[in-house]
C-alpha cells in the first residue's frame, strides 16, 4: 500500500497545509497515477483474496490504511501480476511472498539512501521567495525517469551476474553444495570513535569505509552481502579470492590517514542463502574470527586454511614458498569461541616478494 500518512488530511503528523499539498502533488508524480482504491477494493479488482493482498503488501513493508482510498491502478497491476506468478506455477506462494518481501526491503534501503542523497535539494530553497515545491517538483520531475532507467540497468546486470555464476557453476560441487568463503571486515574502536566525531565527520568516515570496501571487493571478484555501518560482509566461492581482498582491504585502508585499524575473520564451508543474506555456522565462525583478530590482521579458520593449502596458493610453517604460492599462514592458539567451542584461528599473511 503507497499511503504513508503525510499527505492526506487528518493524518495527525503535525503537516500544515502547504506540507501536505507538496507531499500529495509529489507522491502523484512518483506513483504516476492518481488515488482510487480502498485496499478491499484493489484486491478485488485484481481478483486476489484479501488475505493474500494483505500479505502481499505486509511483505512489501507497506503499512496497514484500513479502509483509506489510497491505492492506485499500479497498485492493483502489481497484486494482479504477483497473483498471476502463483496461478501459473512459476512461483508458490511462499515464494511469492518472499520475492516481495526481498524487493520491498531491498528498495525500501534504496529509497532511503536516494532521499539522504537528495534531501537538501529537495527541502531548502535555492532562491529566496521560492517554496519547497517550486524547488522539490521539477528536480523529482527530472530525476524520476533517469533514476527508474538505471535502477532496472543495474538490477538487469545483477541479475545476469548471478545466473551466469549459477549456470557455469551447475557441475562445480563447492557451488552447488552452497560453500563459500566468507568474510567480515570490521573497524577496530568505532564505537570510541563515534562518540568523539561530529555526527557528520561520523557520516563521512562511513561512507568512505563503505565505498572502498565496495569498489575493491567488487573490483577483485567478491560480492557484497551488506553493510553495517563500520562492518562490511562479504563472500566468494573462491577462497583465494576472498583471502586476496581480505588483505588488499587491510593494506588499503592502512594508508588513510583518518580511518580506523581494520580487522578481518574469515571461514569456509556451508552457506545458507535466503533472500541475499548468508546464515549458517560458517558465517557465525567468520564473525567471531573477526571480533578477536588483530589490529590490521586477518584471521581465517582451519577450513579455509586448508583450501588455500590445496588450491597452491599459501604457504604452511613447515614449508617454503612454492611459486604461486602468495599468502602465508601461521597458526595461533586454540582458544574458545562463545557458541561454537574450541576454534584454532590462522594468520594469514602476503608471501614476501623478493626485490
Amino acid at each position: 500500500m503507497t499511503d504513508n500518512g503525510g499527505a492526506t488530511e487528518g493524518s495527525g503528523n503535525g503537516a500544515t497545509g502547504d506540507e501536505a499539498t507538496v507531499a500529495t502533488d509529489l507522491e502523484r508524480l512518483i506513483l504516476d497515477a492518481p488515488r482510487k482504491y480502498t485496499p478491499y477494493q484493489a484486491a478485488r479488482a485484481a481478483e486476489v483474496p484479501m488475505d493474500l493482498a494483505t500479505r502481499f503488501w505486509r511483505a512489501m513493508g507497506f503499512p496497514d490504511i484500513g479502509q483509506s482510498r489510497a491505492l492506485t491502478d499500479n497498485d492493483v497491476i502489481a497484486l494482479r501480476r504477483l497473483a498471476g506468478l502463483i496461478e501459473s506455477g512459476l512461483l508458490s506462494e511462499p515464494m511469492a511472498i518472499q520475492v516481495a518481501r526481498s524487493t520491498g526491503q531491498t528498495t525500501s534501503r534504496l529509497a532511503g539512501w536516494q532521499m539522504d542523497t537528495f534531501l537538501d535539494n529537495l527541502t531548502q530553497p535555492v532562491e529566496p521567495g521560492m517554496t519547497r515545491s517550486d524547488v522539490a517538483y521539477p528536480l523529482v520531475e527530472l530525476l524520476l525517469p533517469e533514476l527508474e532507467q538505471f535502477l532496472v540497468y543495474v538490477w538487469r546486470r545483477q541479475l545476469a551476474a548471478v545466473t551466469g555464476r549459477v549456470v557455469a557453476a551447475a557441475e562445480d560441487h563447492e557451488v552447488t553444495s552452497g560453500r563459500l568463503a566468507v568474510a567480515f571486515a570490521d573497524l577496530v574502536g568505532f564505537t570510541r570513535l563515534s562518540r568523539r566525531l561530529e555526527e557528520e565527520e561520523l557520516g563521512e568516515l562511513v561512507e568512505g569505509f563503505e565505498n572502498t570496501c565496495s569498489d575493491l571487493i567488487a573490483g577483485q571478484g567478491g560480492r557484497v552481502v551488506k553493510t553495517l555501518g563500520d562492518e562490511i560482509l562479504f563472500v566468494s566461492e573462491d577462497p583465494a579470492t576472498v583471502a586476496e581482498i581480505a588483505l588488499s582491504l587491510v593494506e588499503t585502508l592502512a594508508k588513510e590517514d583518518n580511518m580506523p585499524a581494520l580487522r578481518v575473520g574469515m571461514a569456509f564451508g556451508t552457506v545458507t542463502s535466503r533472500m541475499g543474506d548468508v546464515f549458517g555456522t560458517t558465517v557465525n565462525l567468520a564473525s567471531r574470527l573477526t571480533s578477536i583478530a588483530p589490529k590490521d590482521a586477518v584471521l581465517v579458520d582451519g577450513e579455509l586454511a586448508a583450501a588455500l593449502d590445496q588450491h597452491g596458493t599459501a604457504t604452511l610453517p613447515e614449508s617454503a614458498p612454492a611459486p604461486g604460492h602468495r599468502f602465508h599462514l601461521q597458526p595461533m592458539w586454540r582458544r574458545p569461541v562463545r557458541g561454537l567451542g574450541l576454534v584454532e584461528p590462522w594468520l594469514l599473511t602476503r608471501v614476501p616478494t623478493s626485490d
